[in-house]
């Protein structure tokens, strides 16, 4: 059963793994991140535990019991209870519920955990949606 936890340290090897392993999957619908993503990933991944530690942003994954990570959840916090919501799955759980049920999730502890009132939201097909709580 995956559990989603809030992005910590230990994170970074299976936070990679990820990245790296749906590489392909992600670039077939939106830009790539280029190799220096993945050449200077510890940075960016204490850069995204230092944004999250300011109080700018909370960043969710979806971990499996293994350890592995099946999607990354990210909250961009914009100010006024307003925040963006980013988020991205593995391919071999696309279009099985885990997105929809993890996003339900993540709504809820935006307005919960972190007083969020708005959150919007954006497809890679730049079609946007606002939900209001």
């Amino acid at each position: 059963m995956a559990d989603l936890q809030r992005l910590r340290a230990d994170h970074a090897a299976a936070v990679l793994a990820f990245e790296l392993a749906n590489r392909d999957y992600f670039a077939a619908s939106i830009s790539d991140r280029g190799d220096e993503f993945f050449d200077r990933f510890a940075e960016r991944h204490s850069a995204l535990l230092a944004e999250q530690e300011a109080g700018a942003g909370a960043y969710y994954l979806l971990v499996e019991e293994d350890g592995s990570v099946l999607g990354r959840f990210n909250l961009i916090f914009a100010g006024d209870g307003t925040a963006k919501l980013g988020y991205r799955v593995a391919r071999h759980v696309a279009g099985r519920g885990v997105a929809t049920a993890t996003v339900r999730e993540v709504c809820r502890l935006a307005a919960a955990r972190h007083g969020v009132r708005t959150l919007w939201a954006a497809t890679s097909r730049n079609l946007t949606c606002r939900a209001a709580r």
